[in-house]
């Protein structure tokens, strides 16, 4: 090799070298990935156009969904509220917690109750808080009324939203008649539909000017009871029961105003210059209810049977996440968590139940697993249930039934004495799950 080549070579060598030490690239190579995280409210598995909904269209959620991996093998730690966010923000079984938090808070009580999730636990806004990230939280919380249970006391630097299951849209109070919409610790009076209030808050979180990565969660309290649409005119001299009216022209409306936010939400990420370093889950808390699309799954919120526990669920990376992808690994809630602390860079502060999905949304084979529910309710007949490939196990009281569900989706054909040793098998795996969770308290009241 002539001198004037290897003279060349060395250059070369130290010019790109040092192009790697350059602080921009070093920048670029230290950088976390904006985190968004946006939850959904009894929404049910078809109830998005891009999983099923036949009678409107949600094109905001769509092209979401289209940009990223669904994930059509998705379910929820619970078919209620409070333990499915349990799950999520400790990205562990929500067994493991107290049994007060198995159930949704506040159910079968008058008074607003005592107990909440415990500030000494590891969450996974603490987690990301301390990788570097800013931390919030617009929407529901439904984890705790008392202060000691705020969502400040758990990580989030800050929380624009309601602490209990639902409120009236419109006057942003519960059922009790108490005003829900909080800012931080502080009630906070404010004018509007209560979708696109947070759809609002959160467009302006991401519009702001940071130093460090965010980590947002979005929780829409929609399409949650009370069914008001935005054109809905309830007010404080209308009293009107939670559970009752509504309609699907009512349902309707109500997704079409969450559609809209998050097209507001992205196209914000999008002006701030967000759109490709920011990994977004779009997902619900568990199955739909009394106007949700369940279909083909049976049921729906409150029971173990799939249309109470299958939900929607979407990753979003652009130029990670190749688009278009369809994904049929079994998740579940937990993994939401290990998949955000994943991307970024943060340390469990326990050992997590979830395992990271963006290997499998960036085109790895599923991994084989099993997934376990338990709920204390209703009060004669307690569920159970497991998942392990195409067998799932369901157990309504001292009822055992076993389904084909990639024949038998709407778990209608009971292959028990058919397979009694698949039975067996996940009857012991379940107990076996069971021993290592707090023990179940059976409910005195209905909830």
């Amino acid at each position: 090799m002539s001198l004037s080549r290897r003279k060349f070579l060395v250059t070369s060598t130290a010019a790109a070298a040092a192009a790697l030490l350059r602080p921009d690239r070093l920048l670029a190579q230290a950088a976390k990935p904006n985190l968004l995280f946006i939850l959904c409210d009894d929404l049910g598995y078809g109830d998005v156009s891009a999983f099923g909904r036949p009678d409107y269209k949600t094109p905001n959620i769509d092209r979401l969904v289209a940009e990223g991996a669904r994930f059509t093998n998705a379910y929820t730690a619970a078919s209620t509220c409070t333990p499915t966010r349990v799950g999520f923000v400790t990205g562990r079984y929500p067994q493991r917690q107290i049994p007060d938090l198995q159930r949704p808070i506040g159910w079968g009580t008058s008074e607003l109750p005592t107990y909440g999730l415990s500030s000494d636990v590891p969450t996974i806004a603490k987690m990301l808080k301390r990788a570097g990230y800013d931390t919030a939280l617009v929407g529901k919380w439904h984890l705790g009324f008392a202060p000691e249970f705020s969502p400040l006391r758990h990580g989030f630097d800050e929380f624009f939203g309601i602490k209990g299951g639902g409120a009236d849209y419109f006057t942003h109070k519960g059922r009790r008649g108490v005003h829900e919409l909080y800012e931080g610790d502080v009630t906070a009076d404010r004018v509007g539909y209560m979708t696109d209030l947070l759809s609002d808050r959160a467009a302006e979180c991401i519009a702001r000017k940071r130093t460090k990565p965010f980590y947002l969660s979005l929780h829409y309290n929609a399409p949650h009871w009370p069914w008001e649409g935005p054109a809905d005119t309830h007010g404080d001299s209308v009293p009107h029961d939670f559970f009752e009216g509504g309609s699907q022209k009512v349902f309707r409306e109500m997704m079409k105003s969450v559609d809209e936010g998050i097209g507001r939400v992205m196209r914000a990420l999008s002006r701030a210059g967000h759109d490709r370093d920011t990994l977004v889950i779009f997902t619900s808390d568990n199955g739909g209810e009394r106007y949700s699309y369940n279909w083909p799954w049976s049921n729906g919120k409150g029971t173990l049977s799939e249309g109470g526990i299958r939900v929607p669920l979407a990753l979003r990376w652009p130029g990670t996440i190749p688009a278009r992808r369809s994904c049929e690994q079994l998740a579940i809630t937990m993994d939401w968590t290990a998949t955000l602390l994943s991307a970024g860079g943060a340390s469990a502060g326990a050992e997590l139940d979830g395992m990271d999905l963006l290997p499998c949304a960036r085109g790895a084979a599923s991994a084989d697993r099993t997934l376990y529910w338990r709920q204390p309710y209703p009060i004669d007949a307690t569920h159970s249930a497991a998942r392990r490939g195409k067998w799932k196990y369901l157990r309504v009281g001292t009822n055992e039934q076993l389904f084909d569900l990639t024949v038998d989706p709407g778990e209608q054909a009971d292959l028990k004495t058919r397979h009694p040793a698949v039975l067996a098998e996940l009857r012991e795996a379940w107990n076996q799950w069971n021993a290592q969770m707090v023990p179940m308290r059976r409910e005195t009241t209905p909830p």
